[in-house]
């Protein structure tokens, strides 16, 4: 079993507020979801109005299916007008680390 993180760093286009900032990022947090049935939530920059760190989780069999949701992940967040992706960083976890 591997359980693969990948954190994303988002700069937000034209958001002056707080409440601005979650209508740009619940869609992204639910598409993410719905997509590729992942977890994910917003966890970081939460008093930012124009940064967001969305943290996005899978877990697999093997460690090539994490990598392949998790890269998925980033193409669909970079592909985004709305946005810009400064860093994504990816973690891998397995059974054999304890």
């Amino acid at each position: 079993m591997f359980v693969g993180a990948l954190s994303l760093d988002l700069l937000l286009g034209d958001v002056h507020s707080l409440k601005e900032k979650r209508g740009v990022v619940r869609p992204i947090v639910a598409e993410l979801r719905k997509r590729f049935e992942v977890s994910v939530a917003e966890a970081g920059h939460l008093n930012l109005h124009r940064r967001a760190l969305v943290g996005v989780a899978v877990v697999a069999a093997d460690r090539g299916h994490c990598v392949d949701v998790l890269e998925a992940c980033e193409r669909l967040v970079a592909a985004r007008p709305e946005i810009e992706l400064l860093s994504a960083r990816q973690r891998f976890m397995s059974e054999q680390d304890e």
